[in-house]
């Protein structure tokens, strides 16, 4: 009778145990999937599998669960790339520099042997253990140079920690894609160049040999690809490469387009009432003044906003051609009577530098690219200079306290106050000097000057400052 018992109490204790097995299986089941929520990792901690070297001969070897490059010397950049390709992803790691070696992490990249025999390119989130404090901005390998510096958005630069593991992670969706390090919102880029690719560690080329043998490491290397969304609170300044759009970032930023991209709305003929009938065209996109052999207004004229402002963000993209001269004025007023001239105000200078005469005249410089035209001379770095006939960015950022910037190309090259004594004494040696309050108008308009040369212009915004 107790044998009997002891049965009964057997097969009453399997199911029950089952159940529970089951029901704490399906809990630890679903509490996983909950923590990973989709999450993938790309590197298991113990080997290279999944991964593999494209270029440059830099060592890559796992250790102590971290993937750990080495600099040497004689080789190129080197790349340890993922064997599959990722489009819309969002991509967390951990990384770890001990010295002042640059490196990065290319995502939606590409290495074709049919392309510039296999080098890689395409999108790096930079890693950038220097002074300069570029960690988690946007740099394009091997193609259009830097499409994000942290000179836009410099608060973010000292979230970077030298000789520490750091968390960083990129969010590739669509045509939008933002970095964060340690928390910290980093860079926004708008482009839709490279919509998928490989993602490869990079271990940057050295020139002295004393910087052999230092090391870059990453670990928790994962990625999601399914249903990715954007972490909230990323409210940087936004790159948009896509012509004549805004994004809704933008718009909560407050920007909004001077130009709509295809028509004459909000833009007239300075001291007219129409938009010129002639001299100006607009295709593709593009607000374009034609060649009229280098006269100064003696074709469609300027043109100018039918709004005017006081204080301003404003940003475009222009390309110019060979040999051209042209302008972005500000606080444009109209009251001046000018004939056959440009009409009067404070000028950022568009010029090929190299082959319009200009660039020679006025005193150090002061009519060269991005100048203060005829007072005060850009300071350019040729590294974020893009060629005559490649499109190039401009920013005019005019604040509430009449303190002016002028960027080119996401660095600032320029900056100075209206009405300050530097300003004024800027004006007495200018050929503005007879010219009575000569920029410092309240308000005015927005011009773009026909100076007889090839000239065009796209994805013009602004926002306005209180």
């Amino acid at each position: 009778m107790k044998y009997h018992n002891k049965n009964i109490l057997l097969l009453n204790l399997v199911p029950l145990y089952a159940i529970l097995l089951f029901t704490f299986g399906c809990a630890s089941q679903s509490g996983e999937n909950a923590a990973d929520d989709g999450w993938v990792d790309l590197f298991n901690g113990k080997d290279l599998s999944g991964w593999k070297q494209v270029n440059g001969n830099a060592p890559y070897k796992v250790v102590d669960g971290a993937i750990v490059g080495t600099t040497i010397t004689d080789s190129p950049n080197s790349f340890l790339a993922t064997d599959k390709e990722y489009g819309d992803f969002i991509l967390e790691f951990e990384v770890m520099l001990e010295n002042e070696i640059n490196s990065g992490v290319q995502f939606r990249s590409i290495s074709d042997p049919a392309i510039n025999n296999g080098r890689v390119h395409g999108y790096q989130f930079e890693l950038d253990p220097s002074d300069r404090m570029w960690t988690g901005g946007i740099y394009d390998e091997a193609r259009r140079g830097w499409l994000y510096p942290l000179s836009l958005n410099p608060g973010a630069g000292t979230a970077f920690k030298k000789g520490e593991w750091n968390s960083a992670r990129i969010e590739a969706i669509g045509n939008q894609i933002r970095t964060w390090i340690n928390g910290i919102p980093v860079a926004s880029l708008v482009d839709s160049v490279t919509p998928e690719g490989i993602i490869a560690l990079q271990v940057h080329s050295i020139g002295n040999e004393e910087d052999a043998g230092k090391e870059i490491k990453w670990r928790n290397i994962r990625i999601k690809t399914t249903e990715p969304a954007h972490k909230e609170g990323h409210n940087a300044f936004v790159v948009n490469l896509v012509p004549n759009t805004l994004t809704e970032q933008e718009k909560e930023q407050g920007w909004r387009l001077l130009w709509d991209g295809q028509s004459t709305e909000g833009w007239r003929g300075a001291h007219k009432e129409r938009f010129p009938e002639q001299g100006w065209k607009i295709k593709n996109g593009e607000l374009s003044v034609e060649e009229s052999g280098g006269g100064e207004s003696v074709n469609g004229g300027d043109i100018v906003t039918e709004e005017e402002f006081s204080a301003f963000d404003l940003q475009l993209l222009f390309r110019l051609t060979e040999g051209a001269n042209s302008g972005i004025k500000y606080f444009v007023t109209e009251k001046e009577n000018v004939q056959n001239a440009s009409a009067i105000g404070l000028e950022y200078q568009l010029l090929d530098d190299e082959k319009h005469p200009d660039a020679k005249m006025g005193r150090n410089g002061n009519r060269t690219l991005a100048s203060l035209y005829d007072l005060k001379t850009a300071e350019k770095n040729k590294r974020f200079l893009k060629p005559v006939g490649e499109w190039n960015h401009a920013r005019l950022l005019v604040k509430p306290d009449n303190k002016v910037e002028h960027w080119l190309n996401g660095i600032k090259v320029l900056e100075y106050e209206r009405g300050s004594e530097e300003f004024r004494q800027l004006v007495s040696i200018s050929k503005y000097r007879d010219l009575e309050n000569f920029g410092m108008a309240e308000k005015g308009h927005i011009l773009l000057q026909d100076h007889g040369n090839a000239v065009s212009f796209r994805s013009i915004k602004i926002r306005e400052l209180e």
